[in-house]
């Protein structure tokens, strides 16, 4: 399987793979938008939910009058303790991933603001990161169902912030250059109606036990809203491509076990593969949630696959067939991968997403409203399925620090 973060790879293109079943199916995935509300759509019409949404406000762009970055005293001080000159790392100092430097401690996150640097151009050539697991590595050690039948990826309605309002992408430099990714706004429950929180996949913010946690990590809510191809995007501009604006990670966090444990084919931490950004606008005073007019409930009661009906996979598919400009979507019944006996079973669904969509939010209905409650994870080369692990104590308590601690901000 893999990961919807990695460069254009075999594995990557299979690992994003997420689509829905059938129309019925999306309908029951109608998501619910928050009181800024969106149009009203007959049900059947529904996806991850729209929302009546406002382009950030002017305001703070991170930087002062003599083109310098300008940061909270906190940020300053830990890129001080690591040595790190601010300035420089502007004007490229992040380019430089000497392994000595790369900081790998959950602590050690630091993503300051370049404003500008996710422009049009450098959007469309990110590669997609994903984990690849081969067939060997997914035979039966412990509770794994057969594998499910290829669900077709299909396309989102557009425009996506009407359809989809709390689907994106996340994109961020690694060693081997721009990568990209999926991501889902989510709600604050220490902050509600004003969340400024993304949920993705850990493989799409740190690089496992094999390195560090990437660099200049941003969010872009509805991204290429209206679904243009990529002759109609030449020569786009930024608020074609972002209409709600870039909104950088001040605060990452993901599991200790993918730190220690994720590798390139998942490892270890594949069952622990999820992530909570805390972001903030490039430009613009408004959270997040306000912007884009939809957050999600996260639902950490991680329910047996034999107790869904259906899940369903949003995202933004980037090696082929694709070309990670569109939405893209798959429901279908969930069944078990156990990658072994010591590890959490995941959620299994049938998909032909490809990298990139890698973090993308997996939904369920429960008592009548759409919640996340997985995200993509791996999948194998052949891009026929797509795994993601069950949320539950641990992925609760993550999410649960990132909102007290970081969620008022």
């Amino acid at each position: 399987m893999s990961s919807a973060s990695t460069p254009t790879s075999t594995a990557a293109r299979r690992r994003r793979r997420t689509a829905l079943a059938a129309i019925g199916v999306v309908a029951a995935l109608a998501l619910t938008a928050t009181a800024c509300g969106g149009s009203e759509k007959d049900e059947a019409d529904a996806g991850p939910g729209g929302g009546a949404s406002q382009a950030a406000d002017a305001g703070d762009t991170g930087s002062t009058g003599d083109g310098k970055v300008r940061l909270p005293a906190d940020l300053a001080d830990r890129l001080k303790e690591h040595g790190i000159d601010v300035d420089q790392w502007k004007d490229g100092g992040w380019k430089d991933w000497d392994k000595d430097k790369w900081l790998s401690e959950a602590k050690d996150f630091v993503n300051p603001v370049i404003e500008g640097l996710w422009e049009p151009d450098r959007m469309r050539s990110a590669k997609e990161a994903d984990k690849t697991v081969t067939t060997k590595d997914t035979t039966a050690q412990g509770a794994t169902d057969p594998e499910p039948a290829p669900v077709e990826a299909v396309a989102e309605k557009t425009p996506y912030h009407e359809n989809a309002a709390p689907v994106g992408k996340v994109f961020f430099d690694s060693p081997e250059g721009s990568m990209v990714c999926s991501g889902t706004v989510i709600k604050d429950v220490n902050n509600p109606g004003k969340s400024n929180l993304v949920w993705t996949a850990g493989h799409c913010v740190h690089a496992g036990g094999s390195g560090g946690w990437y660099r200049n990590i941003a969010f872009v809510p509805s991204y290429n809203d209206l679904g243009k191809s990529e002759a109609e995007l030449a020569g786009a501009s930024i608020t074609e491509m972002s209409p709600y604006g870039t909104w950088w990670a001040d605060w990452a966090s993901t599991s200790n076990q993918w730190i220690k444990g994720g590798a390139d084919n998942g490892g270890d931490g594949a069952a622990y593969d999820y992530s909570v950004l805390h972001v903030k606008p490039e430009q613009g005073g408004k959270s997040l949630e306000e912007t884009v007019g939809a957050a999600l409930e996260v639902d950490f009661s991680a329910p047996a696959a034999s107790e869904v009906t259906s899940m369903g996979a949003w995202g933004y598919p980037a090696a082929p067939p694709y070309n990670g400009l569109a939405m893209f979507k798959c429901v279908d019944r969930p069944g078990r991968l156990s990658l072994s006996p010591s590890l959490p079973t995941m959620y299994r669904i049938g998909c032909t997403m490809t990298g990139g969509s890698s973090g993308g939010g997996w939904f369920r209905v429960v008592d009548g409203e759409t919640k996340l409650v997985s995200n993509t994870s791996i999948g194998p080369l052949e891009n026929t399925w797509l795994a993601g692990p069950q949320l539950g104590r641990e992925a609760e308590a993550m999410y649960q620090n990132m909102s007290r601690t970081y969620g008022g901000q």
